[in-house]
């Protein structure tokens, strides 16, 4: 059986930012937004005519209040899922470096995680593929 084809393909980004320490930053939903009260990683939609790289930059300081170098991203992962109206194409990039303390500018809350507490917390279908990338990369 074949999946039907989805008409329209969403490009998102996601960030790891990961501290000195090895924790990296989950972001708690806001009651009000579609998967109120699930953990995800940081970042947005790809808006037209950006970059996946400038979208993430504009993303994080939206969000989060963050200043980020372009050069500061580097790609790690994705996924590719098939949803009910379109396909979702996520891009996770790993941050180390950036300027500012994070802050829930959207009414979110934060939490510094580390990597094999990364699975306890709930999050959307789109980002549980994510974390063994980011446990792997972590513990080698």
């Amino acid at each position: 059986m074949t999946t039907p084809f989805r008409p329209r393909t969403l490009l998102v980004t996601a960030a790891a930012l990961i501290k000195d320490n090895g924790t990296v930053l989950l972001a708690q939903r806001p009651e009000g937004k579609s998967f109120a009260g699930l953990w995800e990683f940081p970042g947005g939609k790809v808006e037209v005519p950006e970059s996946p790289e400038a979208a993430l930059v504009r993303e994080l300081h939206e969000e989060l209040g963050l200043i980020v170098a372009p050069e500061a991203l580097k790609p790690l992962t994705f996924v590719s899922e098939d949803c009910a109206t379109f396909h979702l194409l996520m891009v996770l990039y790993v941050v180390r470096q950036w300027e500012n303390d994070p802050i829930g500018r959207e009414g979110q809350t934060l939490a510094w995680v580390s990597a094999e507490d990364l699975g306890t917390y709930p999050m959307p279908k789109a980002d549980a593929p994510l974390i063994p990338h980011i446990q792997e990369l972590l513990t080698h």
